[in-house]
């Protein structure tokens, strides 16, 4: 494939491969490898990410429970966040030029095919989590007293509050790695390839179920470094986020194939 996509008939479906617990480790390397390739792309895409997260927090700014809730559900918009990264990776792979005009064109481009499709799905997964989120903190802390709750922290260190962090823990851990099964090689393929996105998100959900172990594993890597690279004011997604786009350019370059 060279130059921007074109928009012609549909492409066929790949095929689904096996993914090993070694690949996992050759595509992280690979991942680092491109970012140290192209810097600069990848400090400018996660650099689009870390600010929409300053605005959300500026959004809910004073109200600890919207707090909460945006920095659980913010990663959830990480995949759609490395559309640009995958599709630096694809030109590295293929030897072509890297430079921002073609490159944002490609991005730019996809406002008419199937992505924002799935953009559209992850906000309304991001949505519907937030909403979740202040039912769940309604359920186990509307009737409790607190003090100063607006902008105070303390109440989340009581019995009921650590309860309530639990609960939302395990009920994000289940919808995100929905959402992880459903992007994980969707996003890809469809950068790469004219398919509709719902075909992309059940060829996506039946690789991840195909290779359960190893995607359960890969999920937990990408989960345990978004939250730490969380820790310093987002400012660690400038470096994790790019490694990890790129990372799953080439999970996804492992785990589908084209058939003969």
């Amino acid at each position: 494939m060279s130059g921007t996509p074109v928009i012609g008939a549909a492409d066929t479906l790949p095929l689904i491969g096996r993914v090993t617990l070694g690949e996992l480790w050759i595509c992280l390397k690979a991942g680092a490898y491109d970012f140290r390739r192209a810097p600069a792309f990848g400090l400018f895409f996660s650099a689009v990410y870390v600010l929409g997260g300053f605005l959300l927090l500026m959004l809910g700014a004073g109200h600890v429970t919207w707090t909460l809730a945006a920095s659980l559900g913010f990663p959830l918009a990480a995949p759609f966040a490395a559309v640009g990264l995958y599709e630096v990776s694809r030109r590295l792979e293929a030897g072509q030029p890297l430079e921002w005009r073609p490159i944002l064109g490609v991005v730019w481009a996809e406002r008419g095919r199937q992505i924002p499709w799935m953009g559209a799905i992850i906000v309304f997964y991001f949505l519907f989590w937030t909403f979740l989120a202040h039912m769940i903190f309604a359920l186990f802390m509307g009737f409790s007293t607190m003090t100063n709750i607006s902008q105070s922290f303390d109440v989340f260190f009581t019995n009921e509050g650590l309860r309530m962090i639990a609960v939302e823990l395990a009920i994000g851990a289940v919808l995100a790695f929905l959402l992880f099964s459903l992007t994980v090689v969707s996003l890809p393929l469809l950068l790469e390839k004219e398919v509709d996105f719902v075909s992309a998100m059940i060829l996506s959900f039946r690789m991840v179920m195909q290779n359960l172990p190893v995607m359960l594993v890969w999920a937990a890597v990408i989960a345990v470094l978004t939250f730490l690279a969380l820790l310093p004011w987002f400012l660690g997604l400038m470096i994790v986020l790019p490694i990890l786009g790129h990372a799953t350019w080439h999970v996804y370059r492992r785990a589908l194939y084209d058939p003969v």
